[in-house]
């Protein structure tokens, strides 16, 4: 998802080169009829899964996991075969599964799979016996059990382990974020979200792939695949349902605006964009209009500035990590939306916008909040981090 590097030099493609003739000579095929063949028993599957014909999916092998999907809306659902392990009547192979949701996904997502396959001594055919994410890979909703889907004017939300009225709620929040978020953000966004809402912290982690340790506090997070300014990515907001519970009225519509406003500015966020930021702008959009006071929003910075504790400088992206310390992450989240809460005060919220566009359409993260700075706000970082310090201190002191 980061991006790829591409090896140069002409050795390496004829090196390429010579290992496909040495394959080649050495009494096996280029291509592997085994590939062929699973690649054709998986493109009936997914045919069977867009058709929601149980008869075609069992065909195929398996019926597990079908019931799952039944009630997902799909636009799209393919594999794309990769490397096949064939140990003689049983293949393991690496696939590659693409899918769409229908009204809500412009790009598709992307998820790496491992399918173990039989073949009939009969007939000659191969099936699956299992399908499931490959390694250190996410899990999709429908690996963890049936899916409910409940449609918003503007949102999609799709939940295992959750009772309907619950995801109901869930919709009617991502309904009002969504005008929210638009009303903020001058730019060009699809203008709806998808929630997933698993049934545990245990859950959302098993859909990002990694320990439940990472996001035990975190209400909600964003994920989505970067595809480029010319073609709007495929992001999902995934809920922790243990913290999320526990927030009020105020902050469950506030996160849910926080992270809907990543959706938005997903084009425009670049791997120049810093975490104060893509953080601190989400923020300001969850809190505009809330009538919330910055002591409020903000109690941690506001604790450590009127202990006269004012940060020297602007959070780095190492005081955004989920594994540091719970104060330090505050004041870093609270820190970011009081930089851009400034800029709106002091330069207007459409600078802070076009600050936000400037600095994302930097090719590298050195120089390009610094040069957005002087180009759209007519200040330096020096200034910038100055005049930041002194709004702490006019609004905690």
């Amino acid at each position: 998802m980061a991006g790829r590097r591409r090896v140069p030099g002409s050795s390496v493609v004829a090196l390429c080169l010579l290992l496909v003739s040495l394959v080649a000579c050495g009494g096996r095929t280029a291509a592997d009829p085994a590939r062929a063949e699973v690649q054709r028993v998986l493109d009936r599957r997914a045919a069977a899964v867009l058709d929601h014909d149980r008869a075609a999916y069992t065909r195929t092998g398996t019926g597990a996991g079908f019931d799952n999907l039944s009630a997902v809306p799909l636009a799209e659902w393919s594999y794309r075969v990769g490397d096949v392990d064939r140990t003689g009547a049983t293949a393991t192979a690496a696939v590659e599964l693409r899918y769409r949701f229908e009204g809500h996904d412009r790009g598709s997502v992307t998820a790496a799979r491992t399918v173990r396959l039989s073949r009939d001594g009969a007939d000659g055919r191969w099936s699956v016996d299992s399908d499931r994410p490959a390694e250190r890979s996410g899990q999709q909703p429908w690996d963890q059990g049936v899916v409910r889907v409940v449609r918003g004017e503007h949102s999609l939300v799709l939940g295992v382990g959750q009772p309907t009225g619950a995801l109901r709620g869930y919709a009617d929040l991502a309904d009002r974020a969504v005008p929210a978020v638009s009303d903020a953000w001058d730019g060009d966004w699809a203008r709806r979200v998808v929630v997933l809402v698993p049934g545990s912290l245990e859950d959302m982690a098993g859909l990002l792939g990694s320990p439940a340790s990472s996001y035990r506090g975190i209400a909600a997070v964003t994920t989505g695949e970067t595809g480029g300014r010319e073609r709007a990515p495929a992001d999902r907001i995934i809920v922790n349902p243990d913290a999320y519970g526990l927030l009020g009225t105020l902050g469950k519509q506030v996160v849910l605006t926080h992270e809907t406003t990543h959706v938005a500015t997903r084009a425009d966020t670049t791997a120049a964009t810093p975490l104060w930021l893509s953080e601190g702008y989400a923020d300001w959009v969850g809190y505009r209009g809330s009538g919330r006071a910055p002591a409020e929003a903000a109690p941690e910075m506001a604790g450590a500035v009127s202990a006269g504790r004012v940060p020297a400088g602007l959070p780095t992206d190492e005081d955004f990590g989920f594994t540091a310390d719970a104060d330090e992450l505050a004041r870093a989240y609270e820190g970011g939306w009081l930089a851009c809460r400034m800029i709106a005060d002091q330069w207007g919220e459409d600078r802070l916008d076009a600050f936000y566009r400037a600095v994302g359409a930097h090719d590298d993260r050195a120089g390009a909040a610094e040069d957005a700075m002087n180009e759209v706000l007519g200040t330096g970082p020096e200034e910038f981090t100055a005049r930041w310090r002194e709004y702490l201190r006019a609004e905690f002191g």
